[in-house]
């Protein structure tokens, strides 16, 4: 089996690579299963993250069919499978609390623009030399805000203003409000969180995540019980995908939208590079960087047509898609078009589920996105601990893009006082 390295650089999507070599029906037969394997994987997570970033769960959905087919198309691996990510959701709530639903779309296109110039520009190979500590520790302080940002939703609180978005005024608030805890609410979601973890660890073959959710949706509805639910909030999930649109874009609000643009490009970059050098691993294969940027660039940005969220490259269903046997990128387009038709057939039944219950999906996803065992290794030499614990700290504390500058700074501080050392050796 040829591992890509020899066309590596080129830019063609590994779809016309796979269609050139021949596409068989035993292969189409793995990759429907593995389409909708995936597809049971992503629908509830796409919502999840879509009401986690403060809209509404229909754009999460058109994030996933549209983005995740044109990454599928055009991608530069065989095997990614991009839609909306949990990574996203503190940077795409701060955004829509800052500018809007509006505001945000813009974001997206403008960043769209960005990848596929990265890409274009041969930039792709640079995006994959961030250094280890930084990814780590990016990662993990992402995921202790995600875990943060779901305890409203989890325990039904009801907070007297807006909920804060730094770490500590949050939970400062989260505090104050616990006498108004909704004890139906924090068991439906630790339910859905404890479910997903007890199929993963003794059926790790079904879909942990959907039974979750439609589980804790039949029981509100069948024993009444008073939480929030999608459709109490957000009103209906939409049926069908909007008319395609272009966001207002002028020079000033570029200009004021241009942070937040490039925010969006750098873990989307990192993200997608990130999830595809994971399915190299998993497959033998080889993925194109530049093309799997310039593929993520115009899946951001039809997304943002749609009226849809950052498309990246999604490590976990991309290794869903592997171990579910996939064998082309159809399976990835296959994943979108089964997305597509539970839109267009079961949307109404979304409307039922419990906000507790998608707090409780992201709360594991959370969980599983921290490499606790990664940040408990580079712990144990003090530059990898320096480098870890400034960008984990400054990303809390701040935001993620002074997280990984104050990492990747602080990292290539470390790399030429070694090498100042080492010549003095010589």
């Amino acid at each position: 089996m040829p591992d890509g390295a020899a066309t590596a650089h080129l830019y063609r999507p590994k779809l016309i690579t796979t269609l050139r070599e021949g596409y068989r029906l035993d292969q189409f037969r793995h990759d429907a299963a593995a389409g909708l394997t995936v597809a049971v994987v992503a629908l509830p997570l796409s919502m999840a993250i879509a009401v986690a970033s403060g809209v509404s769960p229909g754009r999460g959905l058109y994030t996933a069919i549209v983005g995740g087919a044109v990454v599928s198309a055009l991608g530069g691996s065989r095997f990614q499978i991009g839609g909306p990510a949990g990574a996203f959701i503190v940077l795409v709530a701060a955004s829509v609390a800052r500018f809007g639903v509006d505001g945000l779309i813009a974001a997206v296109l403008m960043s769209g623009v960005l990848l596929a110039l990265l890409g274009a520009l041969r930039l792709g190979s640079l995006v994959r030399h961030v250094p280890h500590a930084v990814t780590v520790g990016f990662t993990c302080a992402i995921a202790v805000t995600i875990a943060a940002s779901q305890l409203k939703d989890l325990g039904g609180l009801h907070l007297a203003g807006a909920e804060p978005g730094p770490l500590f005024l949050k939970l400062l608030a989260l505090g104050k409000a616990l006498p108004s805890l909704n004890p139906s609410a924090l068991a439906i979601g630790a339910l859905v969180a404890l479910s997903i973890g007890a199929l993963r660890r003794w059926r790790p073959r079904w879909p942990g995540m959907l039974l979750g959710v439609v589980l804790a949706a039949a029981a509100v509805a069948l024993l009444g019980l008073p939480v929030e639910t999608v459709a109490s909030r957000f009103g209906a999930v939409p049926n069908s995908l909007p008319a395609p649109a272009l966001p207002q874009l002028g020079w000033a609000r570029m200009v004021e939208l241009l942070p937040t643009a490039l925010s969006f490009t750098l873990l989307g970059a990192v993200e997608s590079l990130l999830s595809a050098k994971v399915a190299d691993s998993m497959s033998g294969r080889r993925h194109r960087s530049n093309m799997e940027l310039v593929a993520q660039g115009l899946a951001n940005i039809a997304a943002s047509l749609f009226g849809g969220l950052c498309v990246t490259g999604t490590i976990a269903r991309t290794a869903t898609n592997i171990r579910a046997g996939a064998k082309t990128p159809i399976a990835g387009l296959l994943h979108s078009a089964f997305l597509l038709v539970f839109m267009l057939i079961a949307a109404p039944l979304a409307g039922y589920v419990p906000l507790a219950a998608l707090a409780g999906v992201l709360v594991v996803v959370a969980w599983n996105m921290a490499e606790k065992a990664e940040f408990a290794r580079l712990l144990r030499d003090w530059r990898s601990a320096a480098v870890l614990l400034a960008t984990f700290g400054m990303t809390i504390a701040r935001d993620l893009t002074t997280g990984i500058i104050a990492g990747c700074a602080l990292a290539a501080l470390f790399g030429l006082l070694r090498r100042g050392v080492a010549e003095e050796g010589v």
